[in-house]
């Protein structure tokens, strides 16, 4: 399967973000991709408020999103957000194009480092899992991937790989911790982790995550399949996820738990 990450710097306008989706979409889909993923916050960047952005998934951003991957034949992966029935609003991981139309609500809020996500998102409570042309696909968003029970959950439910959209926050050791956790969890789960960031957007926009790209692909042993730098780009990756079961065969550490 050809999957296509999109690095971008989400800016504050969704219409505007919707047209970085729709370019990267078209020239993702020109070079063969199938899934075309998006990192989290990509309907809107962290640091202003969320709640006058948000949208229901059978609203014009998400519908806007589903009738471009409609449009060129594959399935888009991007990051949004939805109202909460509590006043808040989820921070959504929206699946969309070939007739799926889900979305993921991020189950770990960013509590961290100084930052309070809950404060005005509301945690997710479901875990998620697409088929995109026979591959199961898991979800996560971020701040989960510090939680390798999450990534082995979606293993146990037949996903062959995770995408991992993300909008991770700078700091002295960040970059590092992001390329060990992703790693680490595609080798605790034994599977492919598809992992996509906002680009590092290049000038100081408060103590908000915005990115710091390093988007990778990488494989069910957890070496580095491929990786971008800081700087928008596009990651255009075959992989295979037959792979797979021969790695669990050989290496079968979800079998061999005992919790």
């Amino acid at each position: 399967m050809r999957v296509a990450l999109c690095q971008i710097s989400s800016t504050t306008d969704p219409a505007a973000n919707l047209d970085l989706v729709r370019s990267h979409v078209a020239a993702a889909a020109a070079g063969g991709a199938r899934l075309v993923v998006f990192p989290e916050a990509t309907m809107c960047r962290f640091g202003v408020p969320l709640k006058p952005v948000a949208e229901p998934l059978d609203g014009p951003w998400a519908a806007g999103v589903r009738a471009v991957a409609d449009e060129h034949g594959v399935v888009v992966v991007a990051g949004m957000f939805t109202p909460s029935p509590d006043g808040r609003v989820a921070n959504t991981l929206l699946v969309t194009g070939g007739g799926t139309h889900v979305g993921y609500d991020k189950i770990h809020l960013f509590d961290a480092f100084g930052f309070a996500e809950s404060r005005t998102v509301a945690p997710g409570a479901e875990l998620v899992v697409v088929e995109v042309d026979g591959v199961s696909l898991g979800l996560a968003t971020c701040y989960d991937v510090r939680f390798p029970e999450l990534f082995r959950a979606l293993a146990d439910r037949g996903a062959a790989a995770v995408v991992l959209a993300a909008s991770w926050g700078a700091g002295p050791g960040k970059r590092e911790q992001w390329e060990l956790l992703v790693r680490a969890r595609a080798l605790d789960s034994t599977s492919w982790v598809l992992a996509c960031a906002q680009a590092d957007p290049g000038e100081d926009l408060g103590s908000a995550p915005t990115g710091i790209g390093r988007s990778a692909v990488v494989t069910p042993l957890g070496e580095v399949h491929a990786r971008l730098g800081a700087e928008p780009g596009v990651l255009n990756v075959d992989f295979d996820p037959a792979s797979v079961a021969e790695v669990r065969r050989a290496l079968p550490v979800l079998a061999n738990r005992r919790l």
